[in-house]
């Protein structure tokens, strides 16, 4: 989907497609065009995609999960340059520090109850039919070649 049309979405909308709320995706945005400026000035090539467009590409993937090979063929790349710039937007937006989920220890101290399903799964024996040869009587044929023979001998 165009970032046209993705930004012309209500903010409900917007949240379900991207699953993050329009303030936070503009930080995001924000957060990664500093970083675009600080590699454009050690040079190298111009990336194809705006910042935009490829903070949607990653949101897109960690959303959906789809491949590198369809994320890229929306968007007009090829798969490893898909794969190369979703990991760099991800690594720029972790070594920001504001959009690092909490950790283990962290969701502990929270009061938050959980519920636990257990599933029991547990193997079971299936009778099968063995395999004998003693249930097949093998029948002789007369249409085969060695029965003409041996009865034109005769």
């Amino acid at each position: 989907m165009k970032p046209e049309n993705v930004m012309k979405l209500s903010d409900e909308q917007f949240r379900r497609r991207t699953g993050v709320k329009r303030v936070t995706f503009s930080k995001m945005v924000e957060v990664v065009q500093k970083a675009q400026d600080e590699k454009s000035r050690r040079g190298g090539p111009k990336p194809k995609l705006s910042v935009v467009e490829r903070v949607l590409m990653t949101l897109e993937y960690l959303r959906e999960y789809r491949t590198y090979l369809h994320i890229g063929t929306s968007y007009g790349l090829c798969e490893s340059s898909t794969y190369d710039t979703i990991k760099w937007i991800e690594e720029v937006l972790i070594k920001c520090g504001e959009f690092s989920l909490p950790g283990r220890k962290a969701l502990l101290k929270t009061d938050n109850e959980f519920q636990v399903v257990l599933i029991d799964s547990t193997e079971s024996p299936i009778e099968r039919p063995k395999k004998n040869n003693a249930d097949f009587t093998p029948e002789k044929r007369k249409n085969t070649l060695s029965s003409r023979r041996s009865l034109s001998v005769n």
